[in-house]
């Protein structure tokens, strides 16, 4: 159970029971705001750094498709561990050291533009830089959530952080296009590196007094424990396997835009930096819908949505021009969002707090780890069959997948009443690694 040692009155009354009911927690409020500016941030050096790799390599798909696939390969090697490390230690102390990693490696290629001493070789080990520092990162803050607001709440935070992300989207991009369009993209990188610092003023002035402490691991907090929990749980692993698919072989909007963009309807910066913004507006939409939407989250919902982002997509890939292009992606952003937003907050609401951090670090391995896989794909396959017959075949297959975990799971996806490690593993069960 979490307790908490501080209650605090808010200056402004929240329904507890409303959509927004996660801003009665202090320290939620003072992570949100620092989110808001720190993924304005991201998203605008995301913009940067696609744009920057088609400047240096002329519009190549597949060096595109690399740089991508090695900001997420560290995913491969560190996620699991991050989600041990936040069943173990402070997680507020490894988020700090997580940002002030991120912030170092934006304001080094922001440095390096600005000055005009960039390669390629260093947008690539830059990328893998803050590729380590969000494979640990990630983990450790989404099951950091449920200390900042306690259990009763994580499903509604998850949707306010989403809506928060995406309105990052929906600013950061085009704010990035025309900065590029006037300054080049050294700007938007120096812009993410401070805001990396705001979010570490932020972590520092959280009151612990007010954190819901949730139990820890009392071992070694192993992996191998969090894996044979999901394996017991078909209504987990159900979910992760609809998001793997998903996430490889759909979720590759930055590149599926860059190229559409610059191949198909030969546009510059400010109009790639409009389709994320244009995107965004149906990945918000999405978020805010969701915080509605909780009593319907079950694990079919997700295999559904994904269903209907799979057709999105497809008809995505069919349409003939910009402006057709551009009307149909908040659609695709919409269903992203939805299913994501549900994928997401199951994990965290239906898994035991014991185990909560390795859960997630498996779950964010299986979500961004397919990207050092898909990335390259997306872009070889861009190259050579051509940027409308790539994005179909995403939507393709992750509508094939979802249609395989209808067919086989959709009558064994129940959350179990109690899902306490001791009731979900066998009772002889013994740890040893």
């Amino acid at each position: 159970m979490a307790i908490r040692c501080h209650q605090e009155v808010p200056l402004v009354r929240v329904d507890e029971s409303g959509n927004w009911r996660s801003f009665r927690h202090r320290n939620f409020r003072i992570l949100f705001s620092a989110n808001a500016i720190s993924n304005i941030g991201s998203w605008a050096q995301r913009i940067a750094q696609d744009w920057l790799v088609l400047e240096l390599t002329n519009n190549n798909g597949s060096a595109l498709g690399l740089v991508t696939a090695l900001q997420f390969l560290p995913v491969l090697f560190f996620s699991l561990h991050g989600g041990a490390l936040a069943d173990r230690f402070d997680k507020r102390k490894v988020l700090i050291f997580t940002n002030i990693g991120g912030g170092l490696s934006a304001g080094i290629l922001g440095i390096l533009v600005t000055f005009h001493h960039v390669k390629l070789w260093h947008v690539f080990v830059l990328a893998f830089a803050l590729g380590v520092a969000n494979a640990v990162d990630n983990p450790v803050r989404a099951s950091f959530i449920s200390e900042v607001v306690g259990h009763s709440d994580v499903g509604n935070a998850v949707s306010l952080n989403s809506a928060n992300f995406n309105a990052g989207r929906l600013i950061g991009p085009a704010l990035s296009g025309a900065s590029i369009a006037a300054f080049g993209t050294g700007p938007s990188f120096l812009l993410n590196s401070g805001s990396y610092l705001i979010v570490i003023a932020a972590l520092m002035t959280l009151r612990k007094s007010e954190f819901f402490f949730m139990p820890r691991s009392t071992g070694l907090g192993s992996v191998r424990e969090g894996l044979r929990y999901v394996r017991a749980r078909p209504d987990l692993y159900a979910i992760m396997i609809v998001v793997f698919f998903m996430a490889t072989f759909g979720l590759n909007f930055q590149i599926f835009n860059a190229l559409a963009a610059t191949k198909l309807f030969h546009r510059g910066a400010a109009s790639f930096g409009l389709l994320g913004t244009i995107f965004a507006i149906g990945s918000l939409s999405g978020a805010l819908l969701s915080a509605r939407l909780e009593r319907f989250r079950k694990t079919m919902f997700v295999v559904y949505g994904s269903l209907f982002f799979g057709v999105s997509l497809i008809i995505l890939a069919l349409m003939p021009n910009f402006t057709l292009y551009a009307i149909w992606l908040p659609i695709s952003g919409f269903a992203t969002l939805t299913t994501m937003i549900a994928a997401n907050s199951l994990m965290q609401v239906n898994t035991d707090p014991v185990l909560r951090g390795r859960v997630m670090g498996i779950y964010l391995f299986v979500f961004m780890g397919g990207a050092p896989l898909g990335s390259p794909l997306v872009g070889y396959m861009a190259q050579r069959i051509g940027v409308r017959p790539t994005i179909a075949s995403g939507g393709l297959i992750t509508l094939l997948a979802a249609l395989f975990v209808w067919k086989r799971y959709r009558h064994r996806v129940e959350a179990p009443v109690d899902f306490s490690i001791d009731v979900v593993l066998p009772p002889t069960y013994d740890d040893k690694s």
